[in-house]
């Protein structure tokens, strides 16, 4: 689960790290009043920034830094009444319902900092780079020496000579070391404490010398964070976070049903059962030349409501055929076929649908199937996965 950038602020700011003032705006009258209250406490700017899960908003314009209560408005009415379109959006880009309003501050030098899950050493590594504010995976390509990472200890986590050895090695100087060391401790902590899958700070910054800071000041004034879906029910504040609005609406359809359903970019829609049998079949589909519009696991005790949804929900893709691909085990064959001619009752199809059943009482099923012909005229029953591949492959290149 991903939130929005203030609310990645709040949570730095809980675990004690420092974040400029800021708040979350819904309308323009509200994006100026609070641009208001920040200049009559005393900042010289004020960035407003647009709330999506979605990065590039600077090259954008959907991240301005403004002076004024007339240039508040102006930037706020632009990204609330226009789509913001980058690399990372799709091509008709994303409404914008919030924004935030924060304080500028001036900036020395800029840090990359975040936490995440490195598959290859089963374990939670900081990552951090002095050439922080840009794309991260930009620096990765053309510096990766300039990536500096530190695996977390499983039970003990990052401990103070880890984050005090990178803030060195970063370029923090002067009373800039104690302060960075503190951010990377308290982001570990907060990382494990809150059972998230990323936690970055992009950039981090160092604020010119000034009264009180001879150094500067490390702040945070960036934050994004991703958690883990399967720890939400310990944490129902991260939970009541979650805005549905910035997620795929079939996604979410699917997942009120028990599905797993990701969207993709061909015409062939898949219903399986099983992660790694639908990974499978989009492989085989690639290979006869198709592209597969989605990756769907029904599951192992889907019912015929969720079958039904499920078919919906492909179709709703645009698709040019369907191929479900059902390996009976936990999910008996004929069940499944029973949930397709129902749902081919209730949603009715107009695309071809190859079906390749095996497993548990396939006999059964491909009886009810061929019982079934009658009511769906578009199925074809494949005799094995390469069968069915070539088969939906065919069909779809026909009707495309």
């Amino acid at each position: 689960m991903k939130i929005h950038e203030y609310q990645g602020r709040e949570l730095l700011a809980g675990a004690g790290i420092p974040v400029p003032a800021g708040a979350m705006v819904r309308s323009v009258d509200d994006a100026v009043a609070r641009a208001a209250e920040l200049f009559e406490a005393g900042s010289a700017r004020v960035v407003i920034k647009a709330q999506v899960h979605a990065g590039g908003r600077g090259k954008a314009g959907f991240v301005t830094l403004v002076s004024s209560t007339g240039e508040a408005r102006d930037a706020a009415k632009f990204m609330l009444s226009n789509r913001m379109v980058s690399p990372q959006t799709p091509p008709e880009g994303l409404d914008v319902k919030r924004l935030l309003v924060a304080a500028a501050v001036d900036i020395a030098a800029e840090y990359y900092l975040a936490i995440t899950v490195d598959r290859s050493r089963n374990t939670n590594t900081m990552i951090a780079s002095a050439e922080g504010g840009v794309e991260i995976e930009a620096v990765a390509e053309r510096s990766p020496d300039a990536i500096k990472k530190v695996p977390m200890h499983p039970l003990l986590g990052l401990q103070p000579h880890q984050a005090r050895s990178l803030a060195f090695a970063l370029g923090f100087t002067g009373k800039q070391v104690g302060q960075a060391v503190k951010i990377m401790l308290k982001l570990a902590t907060l990382f494990l404490e809150t059972d998230a899958s990323l936690a970055e700070i992009n950039p981090l910054i160092v604020t010119p010398p000034g009264d009180g800071a001879p150094d500067g000041r490390v702040l945070a004034i960036d934050a994004k964070f991703s958690f883990d879906d399967n720890a939400l029910f310990r944490h129902a504040r991260i939970g009541e976070m979650f805005d549905p609005s910035e997620e795929n609406a079939a996604e979410l359809r699917a997942k009120n049903f028990g599905l797993s359903y990701i969207a993709l970019d061909g015409n062939i829609g898949c219903l399986v059962n099983g992660a790694g049998l639908a990974m499978s079949t989009m492989d085989i589909i690639k290979l006869h030349g198709g592209e597969p519009a989605n990756f769907l696991d029904v599951g192992g005790s889907a019912t015929d409501e969720a079958v039904a949804e499920a078919f919906r929900i492909i179709l709703g893709d645009d698709v040019q055929a369907i191929l479900v691909n059902i390996f009976g085990g936990i999910m008996q064959c004929d069940k499944i076929a029973r949930a397709i001619v129902a749902a081919a009752k209730e949603v009715g199809f107009t695309v071809p649908l190859v079906v390749r059943l095996e497993g548990t009482n396939v006999a059964e099923a491909r009886r009810v199937l061929d019982e079934a012909r009658a009511e769906i005229p578009t199925m074809v029953v494949a005799t094995d996965l390469a069968d069915a591949a070539k088969k939906v492959c065919a069909a779809a290149s026909v009707t495309a």
